[in-house]
């Protein structure tokens, strides 16, 4: 008896041990190359292009980080033009696509209507359609609408993208609300603005969290559309093109790319860590609730 125990413990100690070390060895190949990114972008170019690579820069220099924001290597501006372009599409997509799909949300949860079922049918199938099937179509509609080589064409795309799957997931949260909480808002006397905004919006506001990464994704990373959508018109571009500037001329300039790279991944970074917290909860309220 007392050995069963002992060897239950022991199997239980030694899974838990194999899979701690599996996890450590998930986090470091996953981490390595942001590791290498960040090294690479403090090193030289004698460094970088040694034939005896180091983990660590030897001679660290912030050379590669003033070419980026001085614009040297890419000859078309600075960098904080094009990162305010980014952060104007992105945050308006996120808000536009929120807005949006927190309603959509709300009248498929809460209203029956013809066709509701064929719509969320229709939402994953929308989903199932690559980006890049829709660019020729996208490029001619917005052409004869006169928003190609404009940040707006951008942010109406953007936010487009990013509503089949926010509007399917924020369902869920909606759903999961009681109703009784709105019934009894109404015989007190609330009107229907008040129980969305003073009831069903905190409630449903972690989901909504959860639900926005796709859009900030969506809208921070995308390259394709915005290469075609813009142009010529360097004033508009957003990071992801920027740092392709960094190609070409007979090489690629790896110190420049790598510190565009690093100063690319700092408000993403920073976007999660606000959004930490209600992420957890929404994910989880997701995962139990849905």
């Amino acid at each position: 008896m007392i050995s069963t125990r002992v060897s239950a413990r022991t199997a239980r100690r030694t899974r838990k041990i194999v899979l701690n070390c599996v996890g450590v060895l998930v986090a470091l190949v996953t981490l390595f190359p942001i590791f290498w990114m960040v090294s690479t972008a403090f090193k030289p170019s004698q460094e970088i292009y040694s034939l005896t690579p180091s983990l660590l820069p030897a001679h660290p220099t912030l050379g590669n980080f003033s070419q980026v924001i001085d614009g040297q290597a890419s000859g078309i501006g600075t960098v904080w033009l094009f990162f305010r372009n980014s952060l104007v599409v992105t945050v308006a997509a996120v808000l536009i696509s929120s807005a949006l799909s927190l309603l959509a949300s709300i009248a498929v949860a809460r209203f029956s209507f013809r066709f509701r079922a064929s719509f969320l049918i229709m939402l994953l199938i929308v989903q199932m359609i690559p980006g890049q099937a829709l660019i020729i179509g996208l490029f001619r509609e917005f052409d004869q609408l006169n928003m190609l080589q404009n940040l707006l064409g951008l942010i109406i795309v953007y936010a487009a993208q990013a509503l089949p799957v926010s509007i399917w997931m924020l369902r869920n949260f909606v759903a999961t609300v009681p109703r009784e909480l709105e019934e009894a808002a109404a015989i007190d006397g609330a009107s229907a603005l008040t129980i969305f905004w003073r009831i069903l919006f905190p409630l449903v506001a972690p989901g909504l969290v959860a639900t926005s990464i796709f859009a900030f994704i969506t809208a921070y990373n995308e390259f394709i559309v915005a290469l075609t959508f813009l142009g010529q018109a360097h004033s508009t571009y957003t990071l992801p093109i920027y740092v392709t500037y960094f190609f070409g001329r007979g090489g690629a300039e790896w110190g420049p790319i790598m510190a565009a790279s690093t100063m690319y991944t700092i408000p993403v970074v920073i976007f999660f860590l606000i959004i930490r917290r209600r992420l957890v909860g929404g994910l989880v309220a997701g995962a139990v609730k849905g």
